[in-house]
């Protein structure tokens, strides 16, 4: 013997006669895994039952110290023949099975005279279990090529074995042969060696088919359904017990009848014993659920017109759904409902329409998601000081627009910078890069309402959120961008000094009005994010938006632009608030300790409505993801849908701004989009640790290749970052995890294993 694996001898043969297979723990019956350096349970193995077994499962197994062979059933079935007292009726039963379902080459010994025989199935069933004699089959599973555990010695093969058999050569049964051979099997079985107790358990490490959760109520229908599966064949006290309890469990005293016609099967039947024992049952945990599972045990399938759980009415779906779904057997279930319709991008009308459309015409790239972005931002710095919403939330928003390098990205800021300067508006810029804290407490200090437009943003927040790497004048940037968000509407109060010279004084902020535009690439922005920033809630007080489209036409058209007098105009009205103050001086009027009185921008009741119909979805909305990660994100959608609310009114007009519907549906249906889809990157990107970092920027690796799949040696060459086991580990654990499949295709003329992301 050598020290190569069974796994590694015979396992890629398995694959190709067809069948689907599993690693089987060393000294055991049990299907295993290998980590750490030692093995470990598989609780998952039976998601093997749904797919093949790929190469790369099998590479993997190959290499775990001592790993057996186990076969998934479902397209095959095994007849194991587990009697060890009589080996003359072993081989009788074996015969009989030969006749019966057909001459099947595939059998194996492993303690004799217990046997197994291998069959094909027309189509997957549940095993059905008489002890000693069981037919495996669905969500069960059976050791091929192992040592056994008792004897120390290989599984034989006398034959041939399966890993010189093809599949398709296997004689074919179906459930109701299988059925009708072990009714026909258990007959030639004299009583005093089957077991006279329903609680035996299944052999060969085997999941028996179980119920979904239920009450401990049934209904009269299907537990008499169930209970003609379990003869009263002289069992034993305790099995007769149990079974007793569990009637009055599931029906109460309306079972009482049917105990009685139970128990009255058995010659040792004493019918007062029986009522009086009735009397004395007070279950209060068994119940149907225990008469269920017995009953499948033995082959019982509920017919889908049962219903099963007496607790629930006749109106909602079937209880045992799922479990016929896994049977084959169909089981109505309500209609889906239809999907909603896909999102489509509206630019706002008023001076949020016209600055975005400027952008957008003057563009070599046009992305209007940010330059509409961009334009909210900017005229949210303008407006900041002079209105408020009734509920005092003002205009300062923090937004980020996500394109790959090239894409145009830089264009909105641009426009920007042209249009503030030819308006006389440029105080209200901030520099294009932040230094410390303290020098973005400094620019507000000189200009309380001020926009920040930051390129590569995602390497700025990575250095900014890197709590143990960067300074701390570095981290205290992401720490005052945080507190003067909901500052806004009130005093942001400044650092306090031990040597107050004159040139430490505190340094308070009336109202401040933050706007901070960045643009990033996806690689850099996501890459910088820690779980910890979602849960704080300092990535939800960004709007994220990412480009729909990197790369749109270029207009080569587009050369040297002038801004519409209208739209600087505009600008210059939005930045004097209703008062209308206009020129050079606009935005000067009041410093940042000067107290400001906010025009209050009034709201349409229809708008008030739609308001007040968000805040009670999102309430529920938040109960359910209590303890998730994304309660930061859904807080704050209600909060940033009113500010571009509040934005697009003022854009429309400064002097008599009015929150009406129009403007209400489509900051909710704007915010509300962009939320979700923040939500879904931070599943597929953010991460804790190195290691999740890198398991999903790989299975972003695979999600880019879309239907068609990649290749191993495409993997290995777009991640070479990674080390060649680590690739390899994270592949395994994407495909047992079911976010990754398998599959072939032609591939410059030869045959390839491609991964794909499993869509639901």
């Amino acid at each position: 013997m050598t020290d190569t694996s069974w796994m590694a001898r015979v396992g890629a043969r398995l694959v190709t006669n067809g069948y689907a297979i599993l690693p089987i723990a060393p000294g055991t019956k049990k299907p295993g895994q290998f980590a750490r350096a030692a093995w470990h349970d598989y609780p998952q193995w039976n998601r093997h039952a749904t797919r093949a077994t790929t190469e790369f499962e099998v590479a993997t197994w190959s290499t775990w110290p001592g790993c057996g062979v186990g076969i998934v059933g479902g397209a095959v079935a095994a007849l194991d023949i587990d009697i060890t007292e009589d080996g003359e009726l072993a081989l009788r039963i074996e015969r009989l099975a030969r006749e019966r379902l057909g001459d099947s080459p595939a059998l194996r010994i492993g303690r004799a005279p217990k046997r197994l025989l291998v069959y094909r199935t027309t189509a997957p069933f549940a095993g059905i279990r008489r002890a000693p004699l069981e037919m495996l089959c669905l969500g069960q599973q059976f050791v091929a090529y192992a040592d056994h555990p008792d004897t120390g010695q290989p599984y034989a093969w006398p034959d041939e074995g399966l890993a010189d058999l093809d599949l398709e050569s296997l004689p074919a049964i179906d459930a109701t042969q299988a059925a009708a051979f072990i009714d026909e099997a258990l007959a030639l079985i004299p009583p005093e060696m089957r077991p006279k107790s329903l609680g035996a358990k299944a052999a060969n490490g085997a999941a028996q088919p179980s119920m979904p959760s239920h009450s401990q109520a049934g209904t009269l229908a299907a537990v008499r359904s169930a209970l003609a599966w379990l003869p009263n064949a002289e069992l034993d006290y305790d099995s007769w017990m149990r079974i007793g309890m569990a009637l009055k469990g599931a029906l109460g005293e309306a079972g009482a009848d049917l105990f009685a016609d139970w128990s009255a099967q058995a010659a040792k039947d004493v019918p007062a014993i029986t009522t009086k024992a009735w009397a004395s049952f007070k279950p209060d945990r068994i119940g149907a659920g225990t008469i269920y599972h017995l009953a499948m045990e033995r082959g019982w399938q509920p017919e889908p017109e049962l219903r099963l759980d007496g607790s629930v009415g006749d109106d909602v779906e079937h209880p045992a759904a799922g479990l016929l779904c896994r049977l084959g057997v169909a089981a109505a279930t309500p209609a889906a409902p239809a999907p909603s319709p896909a999102y489509s991008l509206v630019i706002p009308d008023g001076l949020v329409g016209d600055l975005t459309d400027y952008m957008l015409t003057t563009a070599r790239r046009p992305q209007p998601l940010l330059a509409l972005g961009a334009s909210l931002c900017a005229i949210g710095a303008l407006m900041g000081r002079q209105y408020r919403t009734q509920s005092n939330l003002r205009s300062n928003l923090y937004v980020v627009g996500i394109a790959d390098s090239g894409s145009g990205k830089n264009h909105a800021r641009e426009i920007i910078n042209e249009t503030f300067f030819e308006a006389g508006l440029a105080h209200y810029l901030g520099g294009n890069k932040i230094a410390s804290g303290a020098g973005l407490l400094t620019a507000l200090h000189r200009q309380p309402a001020i926009l920040f437009q930051i390129d590569e943003f995602g390497m700025f927040l990575a250095a900014a959120a890197d709590r143990k790497r960067s300074p701390r004048h570095i981290t205290e940037i992401l720490d005052n961008m945080t507190e003067l968000f909901t500052s806004a509407g009130g005093i942001f109060l400044g650092a306090e000094y031990a040597n107050r010279d004159g040139t430490n004084e505190r340094r308070d902020i009336v109202q401040p009005c933050l706007c901070v535009y960045g643009t990033t690439t996806p690689l850099h922005f996501w890459g910088a994010l820690q779980g910890a920033n979602v849960v704080d809630g300092s990535l939800a007080r960004f709007l994220i938006l990412p480009s729909d489209e990197d790369y749109p036409d270029e207009n080569i058209a587009v050369g040297i632009r002038q801004a519409p007098l209208a739209l600087l105009q505009g600008l210059q009205s939005v930045a004097a608030g209703a008062g209308g103050v206009k020129g050079n001086l606009t935005g000067k009027t009041a410093d940042q300790n000067t107290a400001v009185n906010p025009m209050i921008v009034p709201m349409t009741e229809e708008a008030r409505a739609r308001f007040q119909h968000l805040s009670l979805a999102l309430t529920e909305e938040l109960r359910a993801a209590a303890g998730t990660a994304f309660t930061a994100i859904l807080a704050r959608v209600g909060e940033n849908a009113l500010k571009l609310a509040l934005i697009v009114a003022v854009g429309r007009d400064p002097s008599r701004p009015e929150i009406d519907i129009t403007a209400t549906d489509w900051a909710i249906g704007f915010v509300r989009h962009y939320a979700q889809r923040t939500m879904e990157a931070v599943e597929r990107h953010v991460a804790d640790t190195e290691t999740e970092a890198h398991l999903k920027r790989l299975k972003e690796i695979i999600r880019a290749a879309g239907a068609k799949g990649i290749t191993k040696s495409e993997i290995t060459r777009a991640s070479q970052w990674l080390k060649s086991r680590d690739r390899d580990e994270i592949l395994l654990t994407l495909i047992e995890s079911g976010d990754i499949t398998t599959g072939m295709r032609d591939t410059g003329g030869r045959r390839a294993m491609v991964y794909r992301i499993l869509t639901s």
